[in-house]
């Protein structure tokens, strides 16, 4: 039940660095917000204290790597995700474990997700493929017969990410398994034009404030 590793064209990888770089020196303004915003926050609030910066370990095409986040979860609850096999996502769905900046704007706008544009610059991630999973949950996967995850980079974005009526887990890994098939199957011109088309709709969810809402 193995496949080789996907073998990725030199376009998506220039697409990669030349979008990161732009997006990390066009948004620097935003990251300064952010920063000063999760700073107020830490000041004004004990329970909101803790790092700027959150790592969780993740899986990308079959190795593990911190995967880098704003902090959004107060110290308390931070302490109950810390680990290898920590998944923050499934605490942060509850607004009481939020801090004030998380609560009003760092989720609504994924701007927690910001500073994984420094993990896609240090080859970690790409910009445009499955999330990456904590290695627990890979395993699960793996197990039942699904095992892109250790074939192929994972995305900052992706296509089940800018489908918001999608819930359900099938659902999601049959856009990433449609995601990982282009990958193989598609020239590199063709790939980039995909790339740039979910870069495209991520930018509308975002700008939309679609993320969670609290």
């Amino acid at each position: 039940m193995t496949s080789p590793p996907v073998r990725y064209p030199a376009s998506k990888r220039v697409l990669d660095k030349s979008v990161s770089i732009t997006l990390v020196l066009v948004l620097s303004p935003v990251f300064a917000i952010v920063v000063g915003a999760i700073g107020l926050d830490k000041l004004l609030s004990r329970r909101d204290r803790g790092p700027w910066l959150y790592r969780e370990r993740r899986i990308s095409r079959g190795r593990e790597f911190d995967l880098l986040k704003f902090r959004t979860l107060q110290r308390s609850v931070l302490e109950k995700a810390t680990g290898a096999e920590s998944h923050a996502r499934l605490l942060e769905g509850d607004a009481a474990n939020l801090t004030w900046a998380g609560r009003r704007f760092l989720k609504p706008w994924y701007l927690d997700e910001l500073p994984q544009l420094f993990n896609v610059l240090r080859g970690d991630m790409s910009l445009v493929g499955p999330r990456p999973w904590p290695p627990s949950m890979v395993e699960k996967q793996v197990a039942k017969g699904f095992i892109y995850r250790n074939e192929v980079i994972a995305g900052w974005t992706g296509p089940a990410q800018v489908q918001k009526g999608v819930t359900e887990p099938a659902g999601y890994t049959e856009l990433d398994l449609a995601y990982v098939e282009a990958c193989r199957t598609r020239s590199g011109l063709r790939l980039v034009s995909l790339d740039l088309g979910i870069l495209r709709q991520t930018a509308k969810v975002i700008a939309k404030g679609e993320g969670l809402q609290f």
